[in-house]
């Protein structure tokens, strides 16, 4: 059984809470579970009254054949929503995803306006200490547009005893039919992103920080800063007992159609095992 607590907010006032039970009747990992989910989400969309969704889903995990297969599918009553991803652990490493979600701007929820994503991620070493990952995908909006999107992230090793990296983060989409609705869609977008990240391990349990400072860029604008920061803890994942795991994170990367682009998230999750 587990409980998490997720809300971010942004620079417009735009607030979304999340609250989650999962209940698995088989749990032996994240690779090996089934059970189900109950979500409570609520949506504040530029400081308007809130809205509020209730969610199932059937929450999976299984690996098969050199492939681990993850996720969740369900419905908040209206259309089908959920996140899978497919993986291997090659040297190579590949993994295939799929996510559909609602808009959570005021159009978005007053219309039902529903994304689609799906691509590909791909990891290529380039020697002991350096390597490139790659992100191809395709996001399908309600309505007429479709958004394709590039992801490159370059990562050499500073000091391994540490879990220190220095990074080169880069994304780039374009929008076939920009400004359709109240989300954040240009024609053209590129974010340039260096990053330093150390991911340590101690007495099972596991933290990430992260933080990056760059430039973005979008069609009919001019170069900014694009600024980053994020951190996450988990303790030791237990077959019998209790386990923790929190992340937050920032960026000012735009969300909204407006002028304006801060955004933070806090993520807070318990489990119980039997």
């Amino acid at each position: 059984m587990g409980i998490d607590v997720f809300t971010s907010s942004d620079a417009e006032d735009t607030e979304v809470r999340r609250l989650g039970v999962d209940l698995d009747w088989r749990n032996l990992g994240p690779d090996d579970r089934a059970g189900v989910r109950l979500e409570k989400a609520v949506f504040r969309p530029l400081g308007q009254d809130a809205e509020t969704d209730w969610r199932i889903y059937y929450r999976f995990g299984k690996a098969a054949a050199g492939w681990t297969w993850n996720g969740q599918v369900g419905t908040d009553g209206a259309e089908p929503l959920g996140a899978l991803t497919v993986h291997n652990e090659g040297r190579f490493r590949q993994e295939y995803f799929l996510e559909r979600e609602i808009i959570e701007t005021p159009q978005g929820l007053e219309r039902g306006i529903y994304y689609t994503f799906a691509g590909g991620a791909f990891d290529v070493p380039l020697g002991v200490r350096d390597s490139v990952s790659v992100v191809v995908a395709a996001q399908e909006f309600t309505g007429k547009n479709l958004r394709t999107h590039l992801r490159l992230n370059y990562v050499r090793s500073l000091r391994p005893e540490w879990g220190l990296t220095a990074q080169l983060r880069a994304r780039y989409f374009h929008s076939s039919h920009p400004g359709e609705f109240d989300y954040f869609s240009p024609r053209n977008f590129v974010q340039i992103t260096p990053t330093l990240q150390l991911r340590r391990r101690t007495g099972g349990w596991r933290y990430v920080v992260a933080a990056g400072l760059g430039a973005q860029r979008q069609t009919a604008g001019k170069w900014r800063p694009a600024r980053s920061l994020s951190a996450q803890v988990s303790s030791p994942a237990a077959r019998a007992g209790w386990s923790v795991e929190g992340a937050v994170a920032y960026s000012n990367t735009p969300v909204g159609a407006g002028a304006t682009y801060d955004y933070r998230q806090i993520t807070l999750g318990v489990r119980r095992a039997f």
